[in-house]
């Protein structure tokens, strides 16, 4: 039995000698071929080494030759591409050497001997006779290794018949089916059988992936699924090729229908879940989320940029436990950061992400920390003790009725815990600190907004020349996270309604968690770049808001039901401090693009919170007087969004109550 430092010591030896194999392998095609194309030339010579020719002999021109292509497989470095994975690069790669073997070679034998003794015809026979070798055991070893030669059995369709695995339906484009039946064919799956291809153009249709047809387009599904029940091959699963949400002419009622007939709706892991794994990775193939279904065309930010920013480095996330929090432990634990710190005052929801990082990243050192961002003596101490780099502070109360029926709450952990955070920061010689903020937070009619906003004012107060850099980032409503509307929705539903909708104009900003985790990361890695400075205030470009009525209805097509006809649609009213619609922009900010989707807000507000307004704020709100924090809130935001000081806050929009 080989001890770990033998092991080590014979896997290099491995490795060389497999090259070496592929060099040699390269070399005596190249020499076969050279041999061939002597022999079938019209003139050839009498002499094999033994005559006194004054020309080269055949032994010397075949050395000579493998010699030359020996030399260019090196330089090319072939020995590194497997032949089980060739492909068209590598192909072309074998032709430029095939090539220039027989240029180099021409060039040599005409200096030696003025080419007497080489045939015309063999000059350009075996470059070609080199080329079809090499790329031929490149091709037969790929087919052996995904197994192509099985088609050719004369038992084939009758053993497809008699075992065979769920049939599958692919929906995406036919450069995306190519590559999933290929790691499928590589990595020998049998899950599920392909039966089927339904493409986004229509000019695809009749063509044929890797042995699968192209049935349908996107805009015929509904033909493509009568044909395949009528001919008895009824998917029990479709998979999604790219996201659901760029699959144009997809519409929620065919969706519904598939998940009625217990048709399975599978997609690919994303960008995000891949992480740092290469390739596609079958066994991650997972169902669909019904908030993948909602989302609008996801947007795909610079993954490079937030690599470099956090690996190796020790990360704090307060609000662990929630939904934005919970992905951002996820993204960073992928990224290999040197040391992960959850902080979140629940317990159990701070159990269950510790549990999950644990399991999945087991790589990353983690700690789990239960404590109250409002104690700053307690935040003061865990971050002595935890010495981070980065820091993300995602603990909040989110909820707008509740703040509203709690305002004195909201201020504490709002406004009071976001000031706590970010002296614990600057204290411990934090690099950097980003703030999970959000559109409500624009020209606020609710004390959750208002909270927010003022927790901005916070962040923007914080100016560094040399220290800890502070940022900010604002989005819309997230799809699928804790207390949204997606969840509602879907509670009512399986009760079998009504779905209660507020009015039937408003409308909201949606992205998915990952898309925003992906957001702040985003921000904190472009907030890191240039010289230290004001806090900064990024946002990403959300697209289109969505109507909640058509939201709504969606979300019912989904399920199966016909809205206002199997599930009722009900519209309460507005409740207090909701708004019709929400801006990402106040008054007094402009934005300018600052990344690819992202934008930095750009604020003349004159005001910034100091450690004055946080006293008056904390005494007011410990007092317990819900309505004198009302008032003390909205007066700090007036001045904040460069109101008239002590006018009345400007409520637009607010519900009665």
């Amino acid at each position: 039995m080989l001890t770990t430092r033998n092991a080590n010591e014979v896997r290099p030896m491995e490795r060389v000698a497999f090259r070496a194999q592929t060099i040699v392998a390269d070399v005596v095609l190249a020499a076969l071929a050279f041999a061939l194309a002597y022999a079938v030339a019209p003139l050839r010579l009498t002499g094999f080494g033994f005559s006194d020719l004054p020309s080269l002999t055949l032994i010397q021109l075949v050395t000579l030759y493998a010699a030359l292509a020996g030399g260019f497989t090196v330089l090319f470095r072939r020995e590194l591409s497997p032949w089980r994975y060739a492909s068209i690069g590598d192909v072309l790669v074998l032709a430029r050497i095939a090539i220039l073997t027989a240029g180099v070679f021409l060039l040599w034998v005409f200096v030696l001997d003025r080419a007497r003794g080489v045939p015309r015809s063999t000059l350009f026979l075996a470059p070609v006779f080199q080329m079809a070798a090499s790329m031929g055991v490149r091709v037969l070893r790929r087919a052996l290794h995904e197994r192509a030669f099985v088609a050719l059995s004369p038992l084939k369709n009758f053993s497809d018949r008699a075992a065979q695995a769920p049939p599958l339906l692919l929906i995406g484009p036919p450069s995306l089916a190519d590559t999933y039946l290929r790691d499928v064919a590589r990595s020998h799956d049998r899950s599920f059988t392909p039966i089927g291809i339904v493409a986004a153009e229509p000019r695809d249709v009749g063509q044929q992936v890797r042995g699968v047809c192209i049935i349908e387009s996107l805009e015929n599904l509904d033909a493509a699924l009568t044909d395949l029940r009528r001919w008895n091959r009824y998917p029990r699963a479709v998979l999604f090729l790219e996201e659901p949400a760029r699959l144009k002419g997809l519409t929620a009622d065919q969706l519904g229908r598939l998940k009625n007939d217990g048709v399975r709706l599978l997609r690919l892991p994303s960008i995000v879940e891949l992480a740092h794994h290469e390739g596609v990775n079958l066994v991650a193939m997972r169902d669909i989320n019904i908030e993948e279904l909602l989302a609008r065309d996801p947007i795909e930010l610079d993954r490079h940029a937030v690599g470099g920013l956090i690996r190796g480095r020790r990360v704090l996330i307060t609000g662990a436990g929630g939904s934005i929090g919970a992905e951002l432990c996820r993204q960073v634990a992928a990224f290999q950061c040197a040391h992960l710190s959850l902080v979140d005052f629940s317990e159990t929801a701070l159990f269950e992400i510790e549990r999950e990082i644990c399991e999945k990243y087991p790589q990353v050192p983690c700690r789990a920390v239960l404590c109250d961002v409002r104690n700053g003596e307690r935040v003061n101490a865990i971050f002595r003790k935890e010495a981070p780099d980065l820091v993300f502070h995602a603990a909040a109360l989110k909820h707008v009725l509740m703040v509203e029926r709690h305002p004195c709450e909201g201020v504490l952990t709002n406004v009071v815990g976001t000031w706590n955070v970010a002296e614990a920061a600057r204290a411990c010689g934090a690099a950097q600190m980003v703030l999970i903020s959000t559109d409500k937070a624009v020209d606020p009619t609710s004390v959750m907004g208002a909270s927010k906003r003022l927790a901005e004012a916070v962040i923007q107060g914080q100016q560094s020349s040399n220290g800890t850099r502070f940022a900010a980032v604002r989005f819309g409503n997230v799809l699928g996270s804790a207390g949204s509307v997606v969840p509602i929705f879907k509670s009512q539903i399986e009760r079998g309604g009504p779905v209660t909708v507020t009015h039937p104009d408003m409308a909201r900003f949606f992205m998915t968690i990952p898309e925003a985790a992906q957001l702040v990361l985003h921000a904190t890695a472009t907030s890191a770049d240039g010289a230290p400075g004001p806090a900064r205030l990024f946002l990403l470009e959300m697209g289109e808001p969505v109507r909640i009525m058509d939201l709504a209805r969606q979300m019912i097509a989904l399920s199966g039901r016909t809205p206002g006809k199997d599930i009722e649609i009900q519209i309460v009213g507005l409740r207090p401090g909701e708004k019709l619609t929400e801006a990402l922009l106040d008054e007094s900010e402009r934005a300018e693009p600052c990344a690819p989707k992202v934008l930095e807000v750009v604020s003349s507000a004159p005001l910034r919170l100091k450690g004055s307004h946080i006293a008056e704020l904390r005494a007011l709100a410990e007092d317990g007087d819900g309505e004198a924090v009302r008032e003390a809130i909205f007066r700090l935001v007036a001045q904040v969004r460069g109101e008239r000081a002590g006018a009345a806050p400007n409520l637009r929009v607010v519900a009665g109550g």
